[in-house]
C-alpha cells in the first residue's frame, strides 16, 4: 500500500512546479504538462517516488544510522523541524554551516564548545566573572545553539541526507555527493535532480506540499525505528545480548591493576587540561 496517493497530493497543491521559462530540462521525465505558462508535476510519479524513497529511509533508520534532514527555506522550516524532532533525527533550518559534512571534525569543536560553556556555567565557574563577559560568553551559547543545537547528538557523519529545494541547499548536496553521501531531495521542475540519488518531484514552495511529503517519509522512518527496536528486545530475549557482555566483561577482567591506573591518569590529566583550555 502506497504511503500516500494522488488526491493527498494534489491538494496539497505538490503538483505545481515554476514557470515554463524557468523549467530545467532534466525534469522534463516528471512533467505532466504545461498550462498557463506553469508546468504540472505528474504526481503518479510522484505517489511512486515518495515510496521508494520511504522505503530506502525505513531501512536506513532500522539500521541504527542518522538521516541529516536540511531546510532554510522559510515556507519548510518549522515542518522540517517538527517532523525530524518526532523521529529523534538531526536537522537543519537556519543558515547551512559551509564545510558541515567536508569538514565535519571542526563543526563537533563548536558543539563541544557548546556543552563546555554549560559545564562551566553549571559548576559556577563563571561566577566570578563579570557581568559584560558573562553576557558574551551567553551570546556565543546562543549563536550556537541556533546554528547547531539541533545537531548536538551527531557525533558522526549522517548515512543520508534529506534536502527540501535542492536549488537552494546546492552546498549542502554537493558535499554530500563529495563524500558520496545518499541525498534525498524534493525536487521542483526549476531543479537538477541529476546530483540527488532519491528524486521526489514535488513543488518545494507550498508548506502544505512539504508537510505531506515529509509525513510519508518521518512514519516510514518511525516504522524503522520501532522494527529496530522489536529485534534487539527478541535478541535479548534470545540470550544473545548476556553474551556479548559477558564477553566485554572478560576482556575487562584481563587488564592489569597497572593498566587501569595509567588509564584514570590519563583520563584525569585530559580533564585538566580541557578545565585549563
Amino acid at each position: 500500500m502506497s504511503r500516500t496517493n494522488f488526491d493527498t497530493l494534489l491538494e496539497a497543491g505538490s503538483h505545481f512546479g515554476h514557470l515554463k521559462r524557468k523549467w530545467n530540462p532534466a525534469m522534463a521525465p516528471y512533467i505532466f504538462m504545461e498550462r498557463n505558462g506553469i508546468h504540472i508535476i505528474d504526481l503518479h510519479k510522484t505517489v511512486a517516488k515518495v515510496d521508494e524513497a520511504a522505503d530506502a529511509l525505513k531501512q536506513i533508520a532500522k539500521s541504527g544510522k542518522k538521516i541529516l534532514f536540511v531546510a532554510t527555506k522559510k515556507q519548510a522550516k518549522q515542518v522540517v523541524a517538527e517532523k525530524a524532532a518526532a523521529v529523534n533525527m538531526p536537522y537543519v533550518i537556519e543558515r547551512w554551516p559551509g564545510g558541515m559534512l567536508t569538514n565535519f571534525p571542526t563543526i563537533r569543536k563548536a558543539v563541544k564548545k557548546m556543552a563546555t560553556i554549560d559545564k562551566l556555567t553549571n559548576d559556577g565557574t563563571y561566577s566570578n566573572l563579570s557581568k559584560r563577559e558573562v553576557l558574551q560568553i551567553s551570546r556565543q551559547r546562543a549563536k550556537l545553539e541556533k546554528n547547531l543545537g539541533s545537531i548536538a547528538d551527531l557525533t558522526r557523519l549522517p548515512s543520508a541526507l534529506f534536502v527540501v529545494d535542492v536549488m537552494k541547499e546546492h552546498i549542502a548536496v554537493r558535499e554530500a555527493n563529495r563524500l558520496g553521501i545518499p541525498v534525498f531531495g524534493i525536487v521542483d521542475t526549476n531543479s537538477d535532480p541529476s546530483n540527488i540519488d532519491f528524486v521526489i518531484p514535488a513543488n518545494d514552495d507550498a508548506t502544505k506540499s512539504v508537510e505531506v511529503i515529509m509525513a510519508a517519509c518521518c512514519d516510514a522512518i518511525a516504522e524503522g525505528l520501532e522494527e529496530r527496536k522489536a529485534e534487539k528486545v527478541d535478541m535479548e530475549a534470545a540470550g544473545e545480548a548476556p553474551a556479548a557482555k559477558g564477553k566485554r566483561k572478560s576482556t575487562k577482567a584481563r587488564l592489569d591493576k597497572s593498566d587501569e591506573e595509567a588509564i584514570n591518569a590519563a583520563k584525569a590529566a585530559a580533564f585538566i587540561k580541557e578545565d585549563e583550555a
